[in-house]
């Protein structure tokens, strides 16, 4: 009996190492790992994800797709997930995402250091990880830069017909509206929204890209795009891009505003969120801290044509190019309390 007891202990005692093996050997398996849910295009974010695995061991696994169908298929798959990460472009995704539930709050001096308050959120669920300018893209032959004040005075008879831009349902859009009403109120942005689809070209069609080589081709005088757009077209070879290179200047807005006025260019960001279910949120904050880190930023700025968030590292020889300046100083999480807002005002002025 003494025996059997004694091989029955060494029995259980073998099992528990193996399983504590096991254990181990799944754990080092999923810190060696990150899922992200990126709406980043593959090619633009896959050399940064493998400067991450080749500085850190880490292997990044990644699925691209559209912001709303990124944030459906957290929903849909819950505790399930296999996602440690979301990476999305602009505010209003952020804010979308945090809504549902989807982020948890983590805290990191690192991110704290290199993400300035206004483009981070207060509840420490999501940081900015780029920054672009709805800039005003203009035809050199038919209007100089001395003509080009500020975003409110887009709305002037002045720009009758001469204004093109996509549709206000882009979240692009929605957060230049939003942070217009921050500044002027509903009734004020009301009155201004009114006036700008009143001196549009055409119909809103097309992305930001379309906006810019039309206004190239003379089809109006003046685009509101993202100022990365603009700057990939720069270094582009395409006859269509090349076009655009020579005739289409951009302008930043609001410089020397008024008081009242937006106090600088409307800055949005593209940002990411460790997940509430990651599986591995150690490694998915250590990728978020690695992307907003100095090496990581000029990459990251170099391949979107984006302005590095970081407020140390320079911009891409491209953007820089075009000189510096002021940026509005409302933080961009403001915008998400006036977004319901922003979709009324744009309908009732005919905007679509």
């Amino acid at each position: 009996m003494k025996n059997a007891c004694f091989w029955l202990a060494s029995c259980l005692a073998v099992l528990g190492a193996l399983v504590f093996d096991v254990a181990h050997a799944q754990g080092d398996a999923n810190a060696g790992e990150v899922v992200v849910y990126s709406a980043r295009k593959e090619e633009l974010i896959k050399p940064i994800f493998d400067q991450f695995t080749k500085e850190t061991g880490i292997r990044v696994k990644f699925l691209s797709d559209d912001s709303p169908k990124l944030i459906a298929r957290l929903e849909s798959e819950g505790r399930k997930s296999p996602a440690d990460l979301l990476i999305t472009v602009d505010v209003a995704n952020l804010t979308i995402a945090k809504e549902k539930g989807l982020f948890q709050a983590v805290q990191s001096k690192l991110l704290e250091e290199r993400v300035p308050a206004r483009y981070r959120d207060h509840d420490q669920q999501w940081y900015g990880l780029s920054k672009r300018v709805r800039a005003i893209l203009y035809n050199k032959q038919k209007v100089k830069p001395e003509e080009l004040s500020t975003y409110e005075d887009l709305a002037l008879p002045k720009w009758k017909g001469e204004i093109l831009t996509r549709t206000s349902s882009h979240p692009y859009n929605q957060s230049l509206l939003a942070n217009i009403i921050s500044v002027h109120g509903a009734k004020g942005a009301q009155n201004w929204t009114n006036g700008f689809v009143a001196n549009f070209a055409r119909k809103p069609q097309g992305g930001d890209s379309d906006q810019i080589k039309a206004v190239a081709a003379g089809e109006a005088k003046l685009a509101i795009a993202n100022s990365y757009y603009f700057g990939r077209i720069m270094v582009s070879n395409l006859p269509e891009d090349k076009r655009a290179q020579e005739n289409v200047g951009i302008f930043f807005p609001n410089q020397k505003a008024d008081k009242g006025s937006l106090s600088g260019a409307h800055v949005n960001i593209s940002g990411g969120g460790v997940l509430k279910h990651s599986p591995n949120p150690k490694a998915a904050l250590r990728l978020l801290e690695f992307l907003v880190d100095d090496h990581a930023q000029r990459l990251y700025a170099e391949a979107n044509k984006e302005f590095p968030v970081n407020v140390i590292v320079k911009p891409d020889a491209v953007l820089a190019a075009w000189g510096t300046f002021k940026e509005d100083e409302t933080a961009v999480s403001v915008w998400a309390i006036y977004s319901n807002e922003a979709t009324r005002v744009a309908d009732k002025a005919g905007w679509k």
